[in-house]
């Protein structure tokens, strides 16, 4: 079966072209290895699934692991801690190899609800034991932490979390925990009591600093693109293709394989572009991303549904892009984290930008769209759009492809 270009879901090696991620991996597990507990979070369709899948198989050799999502958790699981619970037991039964018989029949009895004392403090007594018996140590991966980041029972297991990892040199716990989602688990509040300087806490405090990137550079890019040219010989300039995919998309994992998908299957054996030698050249790369700005996808209906959930979101976005004022980069701003958070921005230069051109299109297509009745607007956003594609090229080779 041939490999092809993947945007839904988790990526496969023997399926999908992919990029190579042993560096990424070797690098999260310096991090497991150091028994650190962190945070993983990304913006939608940044391939968080996909590497957290090879992570969990990457760690097996060396620790037993656990890789859990909460997607596949009812809403009903987080309504009571007995509920959470059960949940929680049902699924490490299911996914945990090799689990001791005693803890395997407790947490059937809290899965099953036969037991009425359980409780999370009941269950972390079980995990306790379980770290203690087991063979090799465990580490725990949970994905899709956002099905329960509003859930005040989420919030204590993050606090039990807590509690046993600050007490990890005398007692049992796992080597590494974790934690995948598009919002930072670390600014999940809770309220302790009601004095001052203690209002406030986070359970997740404890969370180490995930900085490995999980873009694509265009050396990723020209390694995926190696291993399609073996397959289809199409005498592509990987080189020139690769930076062009890069330059356009700043890696975005889903606009990447989005474009390649299109020069795959939907550009090549067109009347414009006979074949895959063809389609796979700077016109068709130019063409695949007029068609990926155009889509309707999942990925720009969650941008745009962020946009009307945050308000001074929405400002900062619609300043970089109509007033070409410069915005520092601070870190510590609120409404600069939720743009990092959900993909929009990045810093270069301690600048704040618009995190590729695929995004400024977009979301300029929106701002013009969306206030059309200001013709003063419309005017502009038409003059200025075409100043923010194809920044790698001269003016004269932008309109060349734009003519195309």
């Amino acid at each position: 079966m041939a490999k092809v270009f993947n945007t839904v879901g988790c990526c496969e090696p023997e399926l999908n072209y992919m990029v190579d991620l042993t560096g990424r991996l070797t690098e999260i597990k310096g991090m497991v290895d150091a028994g650190l507990y962190f945070t993983m979070n990304r913006a939608r369709q940044f391939g968080k699934t996909t590497i957290l899948t090879a992570l969990a198989e990457y760690l097996k050799k060396d620790y037993e692991t656990v890789y859990m999502d909460f997607q596949t958790m009812s809403s009903l699981a987080f309504e009571s801690e007995q509920s959470f619970v059960a949940a929680f037991s049902e699924e490490l039964l299911d996914l945990a190899e090799d689990l001791p018989d005693d803890i395997e029949k407790k947490l059937a009895s809290f899965a099953w609800q036969t037991d009425g004392t359980s409780s999370l403090q009941t269950l972390f007594k079980v995990l306790k034991k379980w770290c203690a018996k087991a063979e090799r140590k465990i580490v725990l991966i949970i994905d899709e932490v956002d099905a329960a980041s509003n859930d005040q029972v989420f919030v204590d297991f993050l606090a039990q979390l807590r509690a046993y990892y600050l007490r990890r040199r005398k007692f049992p716990a796992f080597q590494s925990v974790i934690l995948a989602g598009v919002y930072d688990v670390r600014s999940v509040r809770r309220k302790i009591r009601p004095d001052g300087e203690h209002m406030e806490n986070s359970p997740w405090n404890i969370a180490a600093r995930f900085d490995i990137d999980m873009s694509f550079s265009s050396d990723d890019i020209a390694g995926m693109l190696k291993e399609y040219e073996k397959d289809y010989h199409t005498g592509m300039d990987i080189s020139l293709i690769s930076e062009m995919i890069y330059a356009m998309t700043s890696g975005y994992p889903y606009l990447v394989s989005g474009m390649c998908k299109y020069l795959d299957e939907e550009i090549a054996g067109t009347e414009k572009f006979k074949d895959k030698k063809s389609a796979w050249t700077k016109e068709g790369v130019c063409e695949a991303e007029r068609m990926l700005v155009k889509e309707d996808n999942t990925l720009y209906q969650s941008m745009i549904r962020k946009l009307k959930l945050y308000p001074k979101l929405r400002t900062v976005l619609y300043e970089l892009l109509f007033t070409g004022r410069p915005i520092p980069y601070t870190a510590t701003n609120d409404y600069m984290k939720d743009a990092v958070m959900f993909g929009f921005i990045r810093n270069e230069k301690d600048t704040a930008v618009v995190f590729n051109q695929i995004f400024e299109s977009v979301l300029y297509n929106y701002f013009i769209a969306e206030e059309f009745a200001s013709s003063e607007l419309y005017k502009a956003g038409v003059q200025e759009k075409n100043q923010l594609l194809f920044p790698f090229v001269s003016q004269a080779d932008y309109e060349w492809c734009r003519e195309l």
